[in-house]
């Protein structure tokens, strides 16, 4: 008789297996799932100069290609390399139109910001580039579970409009949760920066490696600092209205290869 403790374990490793990868949307803004066979050794993945993340699943090695929000209809070419063979593989990338959404900042500092503040935001956009375009070796964990629970007040891809200007899409989503909610790290991974941004408030970074990068954005205040690891589930902050913000609320951001996906696409089902 099989013995009940293996079938359970069995069990549960097959339903995390079935959850390991992100959906397959290739969408401006989503992500293309690219299957790349079951080879003894990891295979590298590249789109132009920008490596991928190649990930496990069931035996087989899969490409993540997160798609720029920006980009158009048509085809895009990714170069995989497994041992001394060389092989590029094509992403059909489909047309997708996002919503729009209209909103009311009453402090228009936000919006038309000074000078000063202007310089601010170029320093700021310059750390954040850095970090996005960090490629850690260790494999992400990229079933994600949600850094809070709570309504969704605004999805990814959202076309903004603040005070009757026009502004970037909407590159997260929004968690509609009250000051001092408990922000959890969705995955293991290292805080790769905190501070007080601009725009963001107060802004925590997490990279799971491979250029999976998540960040948590209006924070009331931080529980962790520039360096440390961490694990799924370990409190990172507390929600908040710091920064660009029109109440409180988690504006969590999903990074793969340099590029703002929708985060929807690693969440985790079971939650």
């Amino acid at each position: 008789m099989k013995n009940p403790l293996v079938a359970l374990i069995a069990l549960l490793f097959a339903s995390f297996a079935a959850h390991a990868l992100p959906r397959h949307s290739p969408v401006p803004g989503g992500v293309a799932v690219v299957g790349l066979g079951a080879a003894a050794e990891a295979p590298s993945a590249r789109w132009g100069e920008q490596p991928l993340a190649v990930v496990r699943d069931k035996g087989r090695w899969f490409a993540l290609l997160g798609i720029p929000l920006d980009t158009l209809p048509g085809e895009l070419e990714i170069r995989v390399v497994s041992g001394t063979t060389a092989v590029n593989h094509a992403v059909q990338v489909r047309l997708h139109n996002y919503p729009e959404q209209r909103l009311t900042i009453r402090d228009t500092s936000k919006v038309e910001p000074s000078a000063a503040e202007l310089a601010r935001i170029e320093r700021e956009a310059e750390i954040t580039a850095a970090i996005k375009r960090n490629f850690a070796p260790q494999a992400p964990d990229t079933t994600l579970a949600p850094p809070v629970a709570g309504r969704l007040s605004s999805r990814f891809g959202l076309r903004r409009v603040f005070n009757g200007q026009p502004r970037n899409p909407h590159g997260g989503l929004d968690f509609a949760v009250a000051t001092g909610t408990p922000i959890r790290a969705p995955a293991d991974g290292i805080v790769a920066n905190t501070g007080d941004y601009f725009f963001n408030g107060n802004t925590v970074f997490v990279d799971h490696g491979q250029g999976l990068i998540t960040a948590y954005m209006h924070l009331s205040r931080v529980a962790v600092a520039s360096g440390q690891p961490v694990k799924r589930g370990e409190i990172l902050g507390y929600v908040g209205a710091t920064g660009r913000a029109t109440g409180a609320h988690l504006h969590w951001t999903v990074i793969l290869n340099n590029t703002p996906v929708d985060p929807e696409l690693f969440l985790d089902r079971r939650h």
